[in-house]
């Protein structure tokens, strides 16, 4: 939104130039797209949505290819419930179990089963396709490094202090 009240400044709020504004509903509106056509592509092809496939990643990235609920939760943004909703579904695949963490015995972990290792290995392929066909093939490699300062600059603002 951008002010129409000549003294909108007043009030200390900083709006948006017109080519800011251009920027930012691009990248708003392109990253959006880009999700959205990600998901339903690896939806069709594998029957795992996007949100799914990131947990699997996420557990499979981690020693014993398990992570404390709790951390998974925040790993993949996601609310603790709706987190213990998706995982609940993932065991009904036999691509999850959760056990209990042998460190404080009230934790619970999410564990990647060698079925569900399989199913993100063969899920990878279409994602990964998807990402170079729909993102990278359309942009120079002068774009993708900055595409990356960008992405790292955001990240060391807003990642995890």
């Amino acid at each position: 939104m951008t002010s129409g009240s000549p003294d909108a400044a007043a009030d200390g709020t900083r709006w948006l130039d017109a080519e800011e504004q251009k920027a930012w509903r691009a990248y708003l509106f392109s990253s959006m797209l880009l999700q959205d056509r990600l998901d339903r592509e690896l939806t069709h092809s594998t029957g795992i949505s996007h949100a799914y496939y990131e947990i699997l990643v996420a557990l499979s990235e981690t020693p014993g290819r398990s992570m404390r609920m709790s951390e998974l939760a925040d790993r993949c943004l996601s609310s603790r419930s709706r987190l213990s909703h998706a995982v609940s579904r993932l065991e009904e695949r036999g691509w999850v179990r959760r056990q209990t963490c042998p460190e404080d015995g009230r934790g619970q972990l999410a564990v990647l089963t060698d079925e569900g290792f399989e199913a993100l290995d063969a899920a990878a392929h279409v994602h990964v396709e998807s990402v170079r066909t729909h993102l990278f093939d359309q942009l120079s490699p002068e774009q993708i490094a900055s595409m990356r300062d960008v992405g790292e600059t955001l990240l060391r603002h807003l990642g995890p202090r």
